[in-house]
């Protein structure tokens, strides 16, 4: 029964989405359905009725043709290249910010500077009193491409929260504040994740790269977050290590958005409004959500969370540039006592399997710190290397790095 429902839900959410932007169809719809159920008994009353009918039916019929026509009029293809890094710089405003790339995974944006600021220093936020609105452009290939994200998994369009700002180190003085927006997550779908796809006009077959149009700025370069306007919703990743040592991960379900079958972090997700209530302060709302995702996603119990520490950001650059948080979070139970623990149902569409795998974060980040590639490094397990998500990878880096500091 809960399957059930998180299916109609997420049927629900696709077509509420698609039917208030493509709302003329709708009224014709309406339209037809008054003229049947308000025939008249007298003989004008009915011709009257059966007119309206007709006519309903006819525009009906021509509103239905010009949206095949609109849904048609583009071929959508995966751009399976690696984001173009030598080629986009990052923006000048992030110190010392260089790429990484996981082959047949993805590419994420780094920088150390701004890593450090997040585990030394404060950074405020502030949430824009408007929620997200997606830009006309994108607004208008929506419908094209929602259908596309949509195909053959599940995608509930929550709440969430977008970023318009970094957490910039700020030489000798206080940083600013992060702004945050509220958004829905079909607005990423919309906006962010459309990065991935190569548009061609079927009619002229002229191409267009979005990420040529959306993430780069007049100079060439990567804009940064405050100058974006998509929706950038921000993601949420700990590495859950149990008091025995053993990295606690997730197998996510072919129904899953991100990182279909690989291996993810046992905390993983978005950030939402709830995770923002009573605080300000940028790594304790952070925190707040690794938390969250980690109990929903693996039966961890609240009292069993020894900490979190927010450790890491980076921009997943084939994903819009959006932006991503790393943390580590350390649990007071074994192994075995975890073992076999189910997510709460909700999660059960989206985790196939727990698997728990024996992991040496203080070696992993001496290996790197001695100059092994991450997914060269002796340390990391053969499962991670070949099964991990960008996620996963990234998260295990930044704790490893910190362990070893």
């Amino acid at each position: 029964m809960p399957k059930l429902l998180s299916r109609t839900r997420t049927r629900t959410d696709y077509l509420a989405f698609l039917l208030s932007r493509e709302w003329p169809v709708l009224l014709s719809a309406t339209g037809v359905v008054l003229g049947v159920v308000t025939l008249l008994p007298s003989a004008l009353g009915l011709a009257l009725s059966v007119l309206a009918l007709l006519l309903g039916t006819i525009t009906l019929i021509r509103d239905v043709r010009l949206l095949r026509g609109r849904w048609s009029a583009y071929d959508f293809s995966t751009i399976a290249a690696p984001f173009p890094s030598a080629e986009l710089p990052p923006p000048l405003s992030y110190p010392d910010a260089r790429y990484l790339h996981i082959p047949n995974r993805g590419t994420v944006m780094l920088s150390a500077e701004m890593d450090k600021a997040l585990q030394t220093r404060r950074f405020t936020v502030e949430i824009d009193e408007e929620p997200y609105r997606l830009p006309a452009r994108l607004r208008a290939t929506a419908p094209h491409v929602l259908p596309l994200q949509a195909r053959g998994r599940l995608l509930f369009n929550g709440n969430v929260l977008g970023m318009h700002g970094e957490p910039l180190p700020a030489a000798g003085s206080e940083p600013g504040a992060v702004r945050l927006h509220r958004a829905r997550f079909f607005d990423g779908q919309c906006s962010n994740e459309v990065c991935r796809l190569r548009i061609t006009e079927t009619a002229t077959g002229v191409e267009h790269d979005l990420r040529r149009h959306e993430l780069i700025d007049s100079s060439g370069r990567v804009r940064p977050l405050s100058a974006s306007t998509l929706a950038d919703l921000v993601g949420v990743s700990t590495i859950a290590m149990t008091s025995d040592g053993f990295l606690l991960a997730i197998v996510q379900s072919e129904r899953n958005s991100a990182s279909p079958l690989l291996l993810a972090p046992a905390g993983s997700g978005t950030l939402e409004p709830r995770d923002a209530k009573g605080s300000d302060d940028l790594t304790t709302i952070v925190r707040t959500a690794m938390e969250r995702e980690l109990l929903e996603e693996t039966g961890v119990k609240r009292e069993e969370v020894r900490a979190t520490k927010v450790l890491g950001f980076g921009r997943w650059m084939e994903r819009g540039a959006k932006p991503e948080f790393f943390g580590l979070t350390t649990l007071s139970v074994t192994s075995d006592q975890v073992r076999g623990r189910k997510p709460v149902r909700a999660e059960r569409l989206y985790s196939s399997a727990q698997v728990l795998i024996e992991l040496d974060l203080s070696a992993l980040g001496a290996e790197l710190r001695a100059g092994h590639q991450l997914l060269d490094a002796p340390s990391l397990p053969n499962r991670v290397r070949d099964d991990g998500s960008v996620p996963l990878l990234l998260g295990i880096r930044a704790a490893a790095l910190w362990s070893a500091s």
